[in-house]
């Protein structure tokens, strides 16, 4: 991070309000390339070998088509390659090489690799919870996102909260820019203010506590949110920018059709002394409870 970085009482309101809050600059050019480089060998040495070759569907334009299989429910607590449907043909065989064909690589990057382990707990991120006034934070559900180029797939309208619940609602997310974000290559989206609108009514959830029958969308409403396109604010961001993310706010992502990549890395925080749904998809598991910001022990 920046050495002279401060998280002041401007940005946590102007978070509050809008619900999301660009931060340009938040860490180096130099840890952008290395964090890069990272992903990049954990995609080379990728074995294909045994993999199931799980795709990460993010729900299409209705939000109702998600992934839910065991590989997904139980990579809470693992590091696990998740390819983008575009990688693969109509008859399910892969036609793009295997570094240019992972959507993602999850869940628990922020404990189990030591390079994203460092960075995802360094002193400016604790100083951001504390300051959001967060009790007991934890971190969970750490990824790698690639927006591949041509193939990236487009992420609809959602509030993160409905995948992370916590009663009442604390997650927020920590997106780090690894590469420039644009309108081109599949940047953020949002529709500010929409966290004081749009209560969490909808949760994405397990069918069963143990992953048998694998996820499903429960609660109120159909997935879709009541603002026109001309109500979200494009969230261009370059290397090194940190995006702070309300669990509750709208936000979207649209296909990559370019040629360029989009790297980036996320994970979420919620409140640790709120109760975390026993119906979330992500679940703590005994050899890896979920990992506490304020109580990191390099």
């Amino acid at each position: 991070m920046v050495a002279d970085f401060a998280f002041t009482d401007a940005m946590k309101a102007q978070f509050l309000d809008q619900g999301y809050l660009i931060l340009p600059g938040f860490f180096s050019p130099a840890d952008a390339a290395r964090l890069k480089t990272r992903a990049d060998e954990l995609l080379r040495d990728m074995d294909l070998t045994h993999h199931p070759m799980t795709k990460f569907e993010t729900g299409g334009e209705s939000g109702e088509k998600h992934i839910g299989d065991a590989y997904f429910l139980e990579s809470g607590d693992k590091i696990r390659y998740f390819f983008e449907e575009g990688a693969f043909d109509a008859q399910g065989n892969l036609v793009k090489p295997k570094e240019r064909a992972i959507n993602k690589i999850g869940h628990a990057l922020h404990v189990l690799d030591p390079t994203f382990r460092e960075f995802s707990h360094r002193p400016a991120i604790v100083d951001i919870a504390r300051k959001l006034d967060f009790v007991k934070p934890v971190i969970l559900q750490s990824m790698l996102i690639f927006k591949q180029p041509q193939i990236g797939g487009a992420v609809p309208p959602h509030q993160d909260s409905t995948f992370l619940y916590t009663d009442p609602p604390s997650a927020v997310g920590f997106w780090y820019a690894l590469e420039d974000c644009t309108l081109t290559n599949g940047c953020l989206t949002f529709v500010p203010g929409s966290h004081k609108a749009c209560p969490i009514k909808r949760r994405f959830v397990r069918v069963h506590p143990s992953g048998e029958g694998g996820t499903t969308f429960e609660g109120e409403g159909d997935g879709k949110y009541p603002y026109p396109e001309s109500d979200y604010v494009v969230g261009e961001v370059k290397a090194g920018s940190l995006v702070l993310i309300h669990g509750g706010v709208v936000h979207a992502s649209a296909a990559n059709k370019s040629d360029k990549s989009r790297f980036i890395y996320t994970f979420h925080v919620v409140d640790g002394s709120r109760t975390y749904d026993e119906k979330n998809w992500l679940q703590p598991t005994p050899e890896l409870p979920f990992d506490s910001l304020f109580d990191y022990r390099a």
